[in-house]
């Protein structure tokens, strides 16, 4: 019953009740964006050690952290994130390699020889430095506008074009011949221009041998916001022969949220989960926080926000019983 699903949630719950013992059973990843920083409060250090077995850094393995100056390399604070996943038994998704956005200014000024250089290098170092410890890796986030078309304001669009994506892949495969390489963007969910522009790159890379393993659905989404057609979707990708995974899931709502608003939230998630488990190939589900209390969509949409599952207050919501139903009814397809 929901009640006791949530007090499953609460502190000295039952740790079969998890999140992750579930997705477990359904063969799926549970995973959550970690700040490492919060794991000094309390609460969310219990949720995290005992409801998921995956994290992705939010922001410690993205450029501006792990090079801020040409040729130094800062790699302490995901060192911190691969310690803490080794210690408690989770997986880590490496996130990310090449975005456009994070990216020390020196990166911003280069020529094209220069900018070609600096990308190899560095995807061919981090790749190397956590080889090994972390099962995939975005290798290039968010390359595409929402009109299919390349991004314009992407510093590697504008200076090396389209080809910049193709050698970014082949560079990380060279570092680690065994990571899963993967594509992540938001708007991606639903069948439209965005993402047939993905998929023709995609279908591409497969026809002429350019690796790449799996692609991110981010997930950022407007309650009410799950399209009729993601499993169509999801299931096309995986017809290329792909895993898929849900990378960024968070569900926004206006605030204050309303009892309403919560249960068509839950329903989302619930709705998302059950997509995964649909499809064979859809390798897990990563929520982009645990609590509402840090998440970053406030700041971002204004009037917006409690996304999550866990609220302020480390308080179950009903999008956590809606999560803990669909992965109990998920049947096992991937171990």
């Amino acid at each position: 019953m929901p009640s006791e699903t949530a007090a499953s949630a609460s502190p000295g719950g039952a740790d079969e009740q998890s999140l992750a013992a579930l997705g477990k059973a359904a063969g799926r990843d549970v995973g959550f964006a970690i700040d490492p920083v919060r794991l000094g409060d309390q609460e969310y250090a219990r949720i995290a050690a005992t409801q998921y077995d995956l994290v992705a850094a939010e922001n410690v393995m993205k450029w501006e952290t792990t090079e801020p100056d040409d040729g130094r390399f800062e790699f302490g604070p995901g060192d911190d994130v691969v310690r803490y996943a080794e210690a408690t038994d989770k997986k880590v998704y490496g996130h990310n390699l090449v975005w456009h956005e994070a990216l020390p200014a020196w990166v911003k000024s280069l020529d094209e020889d220069a900018l070609r250089t600096a990308m190899e290098d560095h995807v061919r170092t981090q790749a190397a430095h956590w080889r090994g410890r972390v099962i995939a890796w975005d290798v290039v986030n968010e390359a595409f506008d929402d009109d299919g078309s390349r991004r314009g304001d992407s510093v590697f669009q504008q200076v090396l074009g389209d080809g910049y994506v193709e050698d970014a892949f082949r560079t990380a495969r060279a570092a680690d011949p065994d990571v899963d390489l993967c594509y992540n963007d938001y708007n991606l969910e639903w069948i439209g221009p965005k993402s047939d522009a993905v998929y023709a790159m995609v279908a591409d890379f497969r026809a002429r041998g350019v690796p790449i393993d799996c692609v991110g659905f981010q997930g950022h989404l407007p309650v009410g916001g799950v399209p009729g057609d993601l499993v169509e979707n999801l299931e096309r990708f995986a017809a290329l022969g792909v895993d898929v995974r849900i990378t960024e899931l968070d569900v926004r709502v206006p605030t204050p949220a309303s009892d309403g608003d919560l249960r068509r939230q839950a329903d989302d998630f619930g709705a998302v989960f059950s997509a995964c488990l649909e499809v064979e190939r859809c390798r897990g589900v990563t929520t982009w926080g645990i609590t509402d209390r840090y998440s970053w969509v406030p700041s971002v949409f204004p009037d917006e926000g409690a996304p999550l599952i866990w609220d302020a207050a480390y308080r179950p919501k009903p999008a956590f019983d809606a999560v803990v139903e669909a992965l109990g009814a998920g049947r096992p397809t991937r171990q």
